[in-house]
């Protein structure tokens, strides 16, 4: 679902199953097992509590090669090169699925603890809570910042980037760390975001800007912040986002440029245009909008 936000709106459906079968069976488990499974990573000291890396950047990567592989939406850039906005149909119901996160998330790095521990769920939560507002909340007033506006979408994506740069670390900090990794975490969502515009990749919803970058920074975090904190322990977070980062883009290049030069990644021209809710699945989304249209 990491990658599935990035490549929105141009990929053939067929080929995104198949390129997740494969993924998510194959490269996700491997790489789980250098941590979680008693592998070399965690042999060495590397510490990512609920994925940080292992889950989210591990989807970044992934969406960030697929992304470079597909190539942008028709329209996105311009001839000049300046990145032209696609608004999304429904930023009240986007809002309400970030919401949904925020909720989702406590399951996720609270049961994460993987006991009924009182003392050490209850920090959990509150570390997750407490970077996930500080993310939302400092990304709306950085972009404030930048665009002299309050961008919904840019304090929903600082909400999911502080929760995402929680994850790694969520039963290590202290409130107060929680707040400053949030507050990072939202602007380096904005940064990031338009690094990816300048870049000319087409990431409709930010997802790498979520996952990867944010993901790798919680991870890092964890050798500035908290019960871990020392420089011996950042070098070892280090090491261990950059063979995650390596095996993962490798992998997701091969699997992905394999299914382009079989089956194609990306609808036709028309295709796209038209709708992949008409030309992949026969049916008509929003059929009042199109009705409107015409």
């Amino acid at each position: 679902t990491i990658v599935s936000g990035a490549v929105a709106e141009r990929i053939k459906l067929n080929s995104f199953m198949l390129f997740s079968i494969i993924y998510v069976g194959l490269v996700y488990p491997i790489i789980g097992s250098w941590k979680w499974g008693g592998g070399f990573l965690d042999q060495w000291g590397f510490y990512d509590f609920a994925g940080s890396t292992l889950v989210h950047s591990v989807g970044g990567w992934a969406a960030l090669i697929a992304v470079y592989l597909l190539g942008s939406r028709i329209g996105k850039f311009g001839k000049d090169g300046k990145p032209n906005a696609i608004p999304g149909h429904n930023i009240p119901l986007a809002a309400a699925g970030v919401l949904i996160l925020w909720l989702g998330w406590f399951g996720f790095n609270g049961g994460s603890v993987l006991s009924a521990d009182p003392e050490l769920t209850s920090l959990t939560l509150v570390t997750t809570c407490l970077a996930a507002a500080a993310g939302g909340v400092a990304s709306a007033l950085f972009s404030n910042l930048l665009y002299k506006n309050f961008d919904l979408t840019m304090f929903m994506n600082g909400v999911l980037g502080g929760l995402v740069g929680i994850t790694a670390g969520a039963d290590q900090m202290s409130p107060t760390d929680a707040i400053f990794i949030g507050i990072t975490a939202g602007v380096i969502i904005v940064l990031g975001i338009l690094l990816i515009d300048k870049l000319k990749l087409d990431d409709p919803v930010g997802a790498i800007a979520v996952h990867l970058i944010c993901g790798i920074w919680g991870t890092l975090a964890v050798g500035i912040f908290g019960a871990m904190a020392s420089f011996n322990q950042f070098i070892i977070q280090l090491i261990g986002v950059g063979i995650v980062g390596a095996f993962s883009c490798v992998t997701a290049f091969i699997i992905l440029f394999t299914i382009k030069k079989t089956i194609g990644l990306r609808v036709e021209a028309d295709e796209e245009l038209k709708g992949l809710d008409l030309m992949e699945h026969g049916m008509d989304a929003y059929s009042d909008f199109r009705l409107n249209q015409h």
